[in-house]
């Protein structure tokens, strides 16, 4: 979010950017402080994509490798990946279960 570069991974980050491509944060640190928040938020304004590493469990996850699954699906989506086995939310699905 400083645009510093202090090793080839925040150098790739960088360039991302900078060429306007897809790039896409995955946080794992809990809890955010002000600091992570407005880095983030000035991150998302530069338009980068973050995706917390936060499971959801509406898709009754039956194991810890389900909970990941699930937030690998989340950040590679942002690529248009679809290469992790997930149930994905449906519109229909929804209603048929009101």
């Amino acid at each position: 979010a400083a645009g510093l570069s202090s090793d080839l991974l925040e150098r790739a980050a960088d360039v991302q950017i900078k060429e306007g491509r897809k790039l896409i944060l995955v946080p794992r640190e809990t809890p955010l402080s002000l600091i992570h928040l407005r880095n983030l938020t000035a991150l998302a304004e530069a338009g980068v994509r973050i995706v917390p590493a936060i499971p959801a469990w509406y898709h009754n996850p039956q194991s810890i490798e389900d909970l990941v699954d699930f937030v690998v699906a989340r950040a590679l989506d942002g690529f248009d990946i679809d290469c992790v086995p997930l149930t994905r939310w449906k519109e229909d699905t929804a209603i048929a279960q009101e």
